[in-house]
């Protein structure tokens, strides 16, 4: 039994074996491995190149734990379910509710016995609108979990039985440091490895650093350099091979990989968003208005009538203020958001974030599979003298076709781009032999025989090693000799190429003369690539898009700035940018932002469009920077590496293809990886904002000139205004109709730009609009009681009467009027649903008093002389408030 501890970097200080806790993490270890020698990588996690024996693997797994990331589970329903009556106006209700219970059922008279109407109203106000937010947001997050539970991935993990290697499938939970695995192409890589053979490997590491082309990775040891996840012999958990095969020794499992890093930098509460700031700051305006108005109301009616009615009478104000229904309203709003964004093939996981996806004025996004096509493309196949030549794709061809290795990326390419010519290119050929590629040489060529007396060698590879062995160059069907002038003419091709972002590849070729059919047994090795002919230049790009431009456009219309973050070269993203229409004339590189306060990086992110080469950290930094800055910030991204921008952006948005991590970051996902898809998303949040937006100014401005009318009518009046009760049941009336506001239209207008929440405009609306309303409030005290003689405390039922009529028609009537800033019913006119349910609410108001429960509740008919005052009351009334809501507009230059 091997008992000399091994040397990992998660070695504890403790001798105590512990499933739960994890170790210590050694960040030098991949610095090491990847400058240490296959043996010396070996003895640092005390491994054998055979492999571990399943009892070293055991103890291993029972210390270190298994081979899986702590992701950021949902919590149990019942605390998800608590958090959603956190929002500030829940709470406000519940304070309500408990003052209410308090005044109305344990201190209520004996001798009428307690009152539930109040406590029940607004608690199922409470109850209906957490219930529904709650439903909403735990059916997404069991959805998304029950996905990632289908898949399950193995890997090739070689142990020692009975002193013999053997290899077989493994889940990789079980993998464990010093483990050794086999790679092929296709499989992910399962934990932070050190490659110990390699086979024309080649790694897609895109997820972890944004770069479109595979990184080409091979065994010997490498220089320690300060960013591992460049190191050519280190794989890293989560990345895929496309081509070749390996063996690796595991160094690092679960928590302590680079994916791992990523994934605890996003544990925890995510930051305050522009909603959550925009909802804190319309609450506390709220909250300072009754701070002052409540206790005004209730030392007025204290010293004039007597202090029992007028508590009840200032808590009762106090929920006139409130917007009751607005958690209710809101959750509404989204949740019919969601149902027609998931039409438009969005998925919302958070309801919150349709709100900050249209307020949103700037659209952050990776480079790859989101403006460009995420598949690499031949772009062009030139000759030597930077023509294009089909020549050159025929040769390039056939060297793809006849290679017997696994075809990768590039070899692909060529072969769709030649498409219908395929089989007139390699048709006349038959395969002889072939000299696979190796990174010594960064060539490979196939040999074909055209005729028994003439075989072909066909090379391809890179610009600079086709150079080194080719003699000739051929042009117009010409042989040439290849000058140092026109080598340096080639070069600067090939520089020209790569300026505009292109990888570029060169294709030679060299005629070897045989004697008969016999020549096919000819060997042929890599000493006979020379003298070679080079025949042209191909160059290769992630393309963009067909329908970015588009897209970009019309999200640039509606006030949407694009800023592109890439992990990619600031080459190939300027290239790609360009062609979509983003202005790339500086490209900031990730590096250059770490220098800068995040005060200086927002000014720079304000007049920078696309940011290269930037590690997660430096994305999540950017993205700060511009939120300190004001702005309302949306990140679309599928990475591993995009995951803490994710988290740290006003509303993170990632695609069902994405990896598990950025998928649980995000709070949108899109089922396309489309700019068209998600402008049809912020569109929807726009309406979903303006809707919201709607209920809360004129809820807020009616509610405000109300308790302004209440406060004259307490100094002025003898009685009570209004009898508590009827104020509670007026409120419900009209919030029922307000829930009708989620399927109303919007105005072109009011979705054309970003929509944010501004405390300092509802204040505004309300000062200016919600006075107009006390205004014919008090010409509705002065009829009734100078002309209706309704003057007494015997009379104040019949007062109370004709003022709730008055002010519940009036409230709703303008309804119409401030949902828009044109002409109602002229110019804009409401949906139906709303049409219908404020009508209701008109025709409740009018009968009430003459109906038993009315009676019931305090109230008593008004005579028919009493309606064409109010007839004309109503009718200036919404005269003087379409004039000031043009005045309004004028001056503040907004509506709602």
């Amino acid at each position: 039994m091997n008992t000399t501890p091994i040397q990992t970097p998660q070695r504890r200080k403790s001798a105590k074996k512990s499933k739960t806790r994890t170790p210590e993490t050694d960040t030098r270890l991949l610095d090491r491995a990847t400058s240490a020698s296959q043996a010396a990588a070996l003895d640092l996690v005390d491994s054998h190149r055979d492999g571990l024996t399943q009892f070293e693997a055991s103890a291993r797994l029972d210390r270190w734990g298994p081979n899986a990331v702590r992701h950021q589970r949902p919590p149990s329903p019942v605390v998800q379910y608590l958090r959603t009556l956190t929002n500030p106006f829940i709470l406000i209700l519940i304070g309500l509710v408990a003052i209410m219970f308090v005044t109305d059922v344990l201190l209520a008279d004996p001798a009428e016995g307690p009152d539930w109407t109040g406590v029940i109203t607004i608690s199922t106000m409470v109850l209906v609108s957490s219930v529904m937010r709650f439903w909403q947001e735990y059916r997404s997050s069991r959805a998304a979990e029950k996905l990632a539970a289908l898949v399950r991935t193995t890997a090739a993990v070689t142990r020692r039985v009975d002193g013999v290697p053997v290899t077989g499938e493994r889940p990789i939970e079980e993998i464990v440091p010093g483990d050794i695995i086999e790679l092929a192409a296709g499989d992910m890589i399962p934990a932070d490895v050190r490659l110990i053979r390699s086979m024309d490997l080649q790694v897609n590491q895109s997820m972890l650093t944004g770069e479109a082309m595979p990184a080409e990775k091979y065994a010997d040891g490498s220089l320690a350099l300060a960013d591992p996840l460049q190191a050519d012999n280190l794989g890293f958990m989560g990345t895929s091979v496309v081509s070749g095969s390996g063996t690796a020794l595991v160094l690092q499992t679960g928590d302590n990989t680079a994916f791992g890093d990523l994934a605890a930098s996003i544990q925890g509460a995510r930051p305050e968003t522009a909603f959550d700031t925009g909802i804190r700051k319309v609450t506390w305006t709220l909250i300072r208005f009754m701070a002052v108005v409540v206790p005004a109301v209730f030392i007025i009616n204290g010293i004039t009538k007597d202090w029992g009615s007028a508590f009840m009478f200032a808590v009762v104000t106090a929920v006139g203020l409130t917007p009751e229904m607005l958690p209710l309203v809101v959750t509404a709003n989204l949740a019919k958001g969601a149902q027609l964004m998931s039409r438009s093939r969005v998925i919302v996981k958070r309801l919150a974030a349709i709100q900050d996806l249209g307020a949103m004025d700037v659209l952050a996004t990776d480079k790859t599979g989101t403006l460009t096509e995420d598949r690499i493309v031949l772009e062009r196949h030139l000759d030597t003298n930077g023509q294009s030549s089909d020549r050159t794709l025929g040769w390039a061809t056939v060297n793809s076709h006849f290679q017997t290795g696994l075809r990768n990326l590039l070899d692909e390419a060529v072969l769709t781009a030649a498409g219908d010519d395929l089989d007139r290119s390699v048709s006349q050929f038959e395969l002889v032999d072939e000299m696979p590629f190796d990174f010594a040489r960064r060539r490979m060529s196939v040999v074909v025989a055209q005729a028994d007396e003439l075989h072909v060698i066909v090379t391809k590879g890179a610009v600079e090693e086709i150079l080194k062995i080719s003699e000739w160059e051929s042009v117009g069907g010409e042989r040439r000799r290849l000058t140092p002038e026109r080598r340096a003419e080639i070069e600067a091709i090939v520089a020209e190429q790569n300026a505009l972002g292109m990888r570029a590849l060169g294709v030679a070729t060299r005629d070897v003369e045989v004697a008969g059919p016999a020549s096919r047994d000819i060997e042929y090795t890599v000493e006979d690539e020379v003298q070679m002919t080079i025949v042209g230049i191909l160059t290769f790009l992630d393309p963009p898009k067909a329908s970015a431009k588009p897209a970009l456009r019309s999200l640039a219309s509606h006030g949407i700035d694009v800023k592109v973050i890439t992990g990619d070269n600031a080459l190939v993203a300027a290239t790609v940018c360009r062609e979509v229409g983003i202005d790339a004339d500086r490209v900031v590189l990730g590096e250059e932002t770490e220098r800068l306060s995040l005060t200086e990086l927002a000014e720079l992110a304000e007049r920078t469009h696309v940011f290269a080469k930037t590690n997660p950290a430096q994305k999540a930094r950017i993205i700060e920077a511009m939120r300190e800055g004001g702005r309302t910030v949306g990140y679309l991204g599928d990475g591993i590496n995009d995951a803490p921008a994710l988290r740290t952006a006003d509303v993170g948005i990632s695609v069902d293809t994405a990896v598990d991590i950025a998928k649980e970051s995000a709070d949108i996902i899109l089922l396309e990886k489309d700019l068209t898809v998600l402008e049809a998303g912020v569109m929807e949040g726009r309406r979903t904002f303006v809707n919201t937006m709607k209920y809360i100014k004129m809820t807020a401005s009616s509610n405000f000139g109300n308790v302004f009318s209440v406060l004259v009518a307490s100094a002025l009046l003898p009685f009570l205004p209004m009898i508590p009760l009827v104020v509670l049941v007026q409120n419900l009336a009209y919030d029922l109709s307000m829930l009708t506001l989620p399927w109303d239209r919007v105005d072109p207008e009011q979705v054309r730009s970003p929509r944010r929440w501004e405390s300092k405009t509802l204040t505004k609306f309300m000062l200016r609009i919600g006075p107009l309303s006390s205004i014919f409030d008090i010409t509705t005290y002065a009829l009734m009681w100078f002309v209706f003689a309704a003057n007494s405390p015997e009379h104040a039922a019949f007062f109370q009467s004709g003022w709730f009529i008055e002010s519940i028609i009036s409230q709703t009537l303008i309804v119409h009027l401030l949902r828009t800033r044109k002409i109602p019913f002229v110019q804009s006119r409401a949906s139906m649903p709303l049409i219908l349910a404020t009508a209701a609410v008109c025709v409740f108001g009018l009968v009430l008093p003459f109906t038993g429960f009315g009676a019931m509740l305090g109230l008593v008919p008004v005579p028919w002389s009493y309606f064409p005052w109010l007839i004309a009351t109503l009718a200036t009334y919404c005269l003087v408030v379409q004039v000031a809501k043009a005045r309004y507009v004028r001056k503040v230059g907004s509506w709602i």
